[in-house]
């Protein structure tokens, strides 16, 4: 008999038929299971990162290291998720087997033009492993299972008005988080899908 309480489904809005290979960007947010607030907490509408909500950052940097064709936008972590925007751009006639400077490094070459899912779940492993170092070296605290949910939010931004709220949703993110829906102390979540309202 299963005890735990049942956890909030995310609902995907992939859109049947779209190619997530294609250039574009899009506005992704993924959260720890169980909603665990393990990176750091908002104090005064600002969020105070802890040593693993630094690593979530750094791995974030490293993704237009690691996948020549993509650059990143507007990002925060907050306590238990992180949202950010990720611009895929394959160039007409491009050569994804070298990086934006001309050389290959042979960390890059298995990644050219990876899609998002790709790009999220390298995100995703390189976080867990390096979180689960933490739980061993410095105690860091543990979480049950799996460090993120299995499933991941993405939107496809399609006009520059979208994407300006979408930034301005990030930013605001931690003068927000009394009304976040991934906050478990939140006492009136914001509407699902707040960013695309305002």
């Amino acid at each position: 008999m299963n005890d735990e309480p049942p956890q909030p489904r995310r609902r995907s809005i992939r859109l049947k038929g779209f190619d997530y290979t294609e250039p574009g960007a899009y506005f992704v947010t993924i959260v720890t299971q169980d909603r665990s607030c393990l990176f750091g907490e908002v104090v005064d509408g600002h969020m105070e990162l802890n040593s693993a909500g630094m690593v979530i950052t750094r791995w974030w940097l490293e993704l237009t290291r690691t996948f020549p064709t993509v650059d990143t936008d507007q990002f925060v972590v907050m306590p238990n998720h992180c949202h950010g925007i990720i611009i895929i751009d394959v160039p007409v006639g491009a050569d994804l087997r070298v990086g934006p400077t001309g050389a290959r490094p042979a960390h890059q070459g298995a990644h050219a033009g990876a899609p998002l899912p790709t790009i999220m779940q390298w995100f995703k492993t390189m976080t867990t492993n390096e979180y689960m170092r933490g739980v061993k070296t410095s105690n860091w605290p543990a979480f049950r299972g799996h460090l993120w949910q299995r499933s991941y939010y993405e939107h496809v931004i399609r006009t520059e008005e979208s994407l300006d709220r979408i930034r301005q949703y990030i930013l605001d993110n931690p003068v927000r988080w009394a009304f976040d829906r991934e906050n478990p102390a939140a006492i009136t979540p914001e509407p699902e899908n707040a960013w695309s309202a305002r």
